[in-house]
């Protein structure tokens, strides 16, 4: 099974998404990412953030979702739409789901709010991931509409707090 994580540059957000999936998938679950106005490069930031948590992009690139490698059985988008940012919509015979995290390459401030933004992405995704593959996922690709509604659910995972 291909998952596609979407949003509009596939720099940061989205890579997030594939490199901590692909870390944690079991066999025959594969992330791509994708951005539907591909920024051309991937976010230095988020490069460094998964390679601190011992994480691969080895032959990551950002690119468009008219050139994916692979069909995508399920599409994750990750845009934020509450901060006005305009979702793509993937068309085609596929599951969608929504799990909005906000860009933390458009913050701005002082060096550690930025580092802290990474995090709070990474946390969301990473958490977001963990309940995907908790799920009895052989069971629910049997069936859509529960798979739908529990991947739906997962877009309001938030991470555990620090302790």
């Amino acid at each position: 099974m291909n998952v596609l994580f979407l949003c509009t540059g596939n720099s940061c957000r989205s890579l997030i998404g594939e490199a901590v999936f692909n870390h944690l998938a079991p066999a025959g679950w594969r992330a791509i990412s994708a951005g539907s106005q591909p920024t051309g490069k991937l976010n230095e930031r988020a490069l460094a953030l998964l390679a601190s948590k011992g994480i691969a992009t080895d032959g990551y690139y950002s690119k468009s979702w008219d050139a994916l490698p692979a069909t995508p059985d399920i599409v994750v988008t990750v845009c934020a739409g509450a901060a006005g940012e305009a979702c793509p919509a993937y068309l085609g015979p596929v599951l969608r789901t929504h799990w909005g995290v906000d860009d933390p390459s458009h913050v701005v401030g002082s060096e550690e709010d930025i580092a802290a933004a990474f995090e709070q992405a990474y946390a969301i995704l990473r958490a977001r991931i963990e309940a995907f593959l908790a799920l009895p996922l052989d069971e629910l690709a049997q069936d859509r509409a529960r798979f739908k509604a529990a991947l739906d659910r997962i877009g309001s995972v938030a991470p555990a707090p620090h302790a």
